[in-house]
């Protein structure tokens, strides 16, 4: 059973577009069409407004918390084609840095695993990819992966800094090859993965195929080091499909579709075990799916808009609508 243990009245003017709990999960930054972001402070079960944060000039539709390893750090991207990174100082939230290489909506910012430093991944719907790592002194060099989705780039996701396998092959004191990855969605229907080459260039990986309609997000699962790979992703088409790759070389994909919804999907995302996922779609709901002995997902609560908890079953014909 899901029980709702806190709800935040946000005070926003319009509709809220995301919302992203910190490492401690003790601050709540949020963000809407109202042109804002907000932190608030959020432990006890209470909401204390931190800060409220005004440079955007459109609706702006996902914020993402760096590590804390390197302060409280918050980007944030809009419809307004900027990517703006916040940074509290001596308890004051300020803009540090503004990116404004994009023709068109900035739809998605995530920072990539601590191991590799400040390092944001932005998609745009001018269809390229910018990569932002931090160089020291205030400074931040951009890298562009060029019509990485044709018609736009919806989402990206980080694969974690852990290599396939490593838990089991690992030598004692042997430091891990990390190699650089990430996925991405797009209007194109397809999800591609990108890797960093030797020379720092980003290359295209791979390509999966199948959704049918435009790809609205896509969310790499945190790893400990177990050969199996996983991604999530889900689309305009209702479809929640999950990506799993068992070989070492990355290169065979294999989609199970988790579930046909009535309606857009627009976010999934893990538990930071990564046996759950939360799906959030169209129909103002959150469902929370595990993946079964047998290999079958199955949803094991929803939670409705604004309500409390709801019966954690789900009719057979929802399960084996397959």
């Amino acid at each position: 059973m899901v029980s709702v243990v806190n709800t935040v009245d946000t005070s926003h003017e319009d509709m809220i577009h995301d919302a992203q709990m910190d490492y401690y999960g003790t601050r709540l930054a949020t963000c809407s069409s109202d042109r804002s972001v907000k932190i608030f402070d959020v432990r006890s079960g209470g909401q204390i407004l931190i800060a409220d944060l005004r440079g955007h000039e459109g609706p702006v539709w996902q914020v993402a918390w760096a590590h804390p390893m390197y302060g409280n750090i918050l980007a944030s991207c809009s419809y307004d084609r900027k990517v703006i990174i916040w940074k509290e100082e001596h308890g004051t939230w300020e803009k540090t840095h503004e990116h404004t290489g994009h023709d068109s909506s900035v739809n998605s910012v995530c920072w990539a695993p601590h191991d590799y430093g400040l390092l944001l991944a932005c998609g745009s719907s001018d269809g390229a990819i910018s990569l932002l790592s931090y160089t020291g002194e205030s400074q931040w060099e951009v890298k562009k992966i060029g019509n990485a989705h044709t018609i736009g780039c919806n989402a990206v996701s980080w694969a974690p800094a852990v290599v396939p396998g490593s838990l089991i092959d690992q030598l004692s004191g042997q430091k891990p090859n990390y190699i650089k990855k990430f996925a991405s969605g797009g209007c194109d229907n397809l999800i591609k993965l990108w890797k960093e080459e030797e020379d720092g260039q980003w290359k295209e990986e791979q390509k999966l195929e199948a959704h049918s309609d435009w790809v609205r997000d896509v969310a790499w699962a945190p790893s400990i080091g177990l050969p199996t790979s996983t991604i999530a992703s889900c689309s305009q088409d209702g479809r929640v499909f999950i990506w799993t790759c068992d070989d070492a070389s990355g290169s065979v994909w294999s989609p199970r579709l988790l579930h046909k919804f009535s309606d857009v999907v627009w976010h999934v995302s893990w538990s930071t075990t990564a046996n759950i996922l939360a799906v959030s779609g169209g129909d103002n709901k959150v469902t929370l799916w595990k993946e079964s002995v047998d290999g079958q997902w199955v949803c094991i609560s929803d939670v409705n808009k604004g309500q409390g908890p709801v019966p954690t079953s789900v009719t057979e014909g929802q399960q084996n609508e397959q």
